[in-house]
């Protein structure tokens, strides 16, 4: 194995090359006191470009939710379906190479489509890079992307004077974001028209049966649609192209592009997935009238319930903070967009740059308090803080990084 590396803007690329071809990059985006994270995903067909998109991605994500780490996002060539054995096969590979990043926690990888805690912990071990205790534990990010994708949806909803309970909706990949998503609009009274996978889609205009298909997908997977005989089957990119109140890409990069925007019927798009609209598709989008929320924005449960998790927070907890503190900035970032006459990417990219700024220079130049914290994190990483302590001090945390 091989490791190249070189820049590209402001983004340093790591290439992986085994007998002359890629097996796998690593895409840094950003870095805080020297770091950075995001996930490592496994598809046959994962390239230096993808990687990219969803690296500065990361770095928005992080600067609108005020956190402090920088953005990075890695993948391997490699089948997610394979037995275990070949997959982990390829993580050890790829971890040996990107060894001296990851022990010196320059990238500290996270799950990913393909990839689990459980291949993240080979990954690692396979690099010679410990993890600490309370490391890699959370296991819900799929819940909390949708439950922030669910949360932007309702005030889009309310902003565009729709009423989300009596809204029909079509969610692009049955997965680990957009499995629980249609559960919760299930759940909100949404009716649920149509979801898909890598192997179909599946519509029925009365509605889905989302608590069974979701029963359905625990052992059937991807391949959930072929067990569901109660819906008509369509080719997965048929999807888009539904007369729906709400569309929800939760599946690859750039499913929606300007070749396939304008049969799209939906006025609100909502993205569980990183990057699903081309830059052009969303401007085609925004003159016919329909609304794209950003997907940074939408998507960053991940990121925010994982960490939430980390710090002891239960579910309950979490939901009440995302509904207090991130839902008013998602109608604030609409309002503003609206006042302004831009997309609310453009907004939401100004805030998150500029509390990413905020945050590179509270951590290059830390208060006493700061360090306190810092302290106290490192040692919570370790299990040498009680749980309950942290979550005592966790709620007026991300109380303040919300703001």
């Amino acid at each position: 194995m091989e490791l190249t590396c070189h820049s590209t803007d402001s983004q340093s690329v790591y290439t992986v090359v085994h007998n002359s071809e890629p097996v796998g990059f690593l895409v840094i985006d950003s870095t805080v006191a020297g770091r950075a994270c995001g996930g490592l995903r496994m598809m046959p067909d994962v390239d230096e470009l993808e990687l990219s998109l969803l690296a500065r991605d990361m770095t928005l994500k992080y600067g609108f939710l005020g956190l402090p780490q920088g953005g990075a996002k890695a993948g391997v060539r490699g089948d997610p379906e394979a037995p275990q054995e070949q997959r982990w096969a390829l993580l050890e590979q790829f971890g040996q190479a990107l060894a001296p990043l990851l022990r010196t926690r320059q990238y500290m990888p996270g799950t990913d489509m393909g990839t689990n805690n459980a291949d993240i912990r080979h990954l690692m071990a396979a690099a010679g890079a410990p993890l600490y205790k309370r490391e890699l534990r959370g296991t819900r990010s799929g819940f909390y992307t949708a439950l922030t994708v669910f949360s932007t949806a309702r005030q889009a909803a309310r902003h565009l004077g729709l009423d989300l309970a009596s809204c029909r909706a079509a969610v692009e990949g049955f997965g680990r974001v957009g499995g629980p998503l249609a559960g919760l609009l299930h759940e909100a009274g949404v009716r649920v028209v149509a979801i898909s996978t890598s192997h179909g889609a599946l519509y029925d205009p009365s509605g889905l049966d989302i608590p069974r298909l979701q029963t359905l997908a625990t052992t059937a997977g991807h391949r959930v649609v072929e067990h569901y005989p109660d819906a008509e089957r369509l080719d997965p990119p048929a999807l888009l192209e539904l007369p729906v109140e709400l569309l929800s890409p939760c599946a690859r990069h750039n499913s929606i592009r300007e070749d396939n925007a304008d049969r799209l019927q939906a006025p609100l798009v909502c993205p569980g997935a990183n990057s699903p609209l081309t830059p052009g598709a969303e401007q085609a989008l925004a003159a016919r009238g329909v609304l794209c929320l950003p997907d940074f924005v939408a998507n960053s449960g991940g990121v925010l319930g994982g960490t939430m998790e980390f710090a002891g927070l239960r579910e309950r907890q979490i939901r009440d903070l995302v509904q207090r503190r991130f839902e008013p900035r998602v109608a604030e970032l609409l309002q503003e967009a609206q006042r302004r006459g831009v997309l609310p990417r453009v907004v939401a990219e100004e805030v998150a740059l500029r509390q990413f700024a905020e945050v590179q220079k509270q951590v290059a130049h830390p208060t006493p308090r700061g360090r306190v914290l810092d302290m106290g994190l490192a040692l919570h990483r370790r299990g040498l803080v009680p749980i309950a302590l942290v979550r005592a001090f966790a709620p007026r945390y991300f109380d303040q990084r919300l703001r």
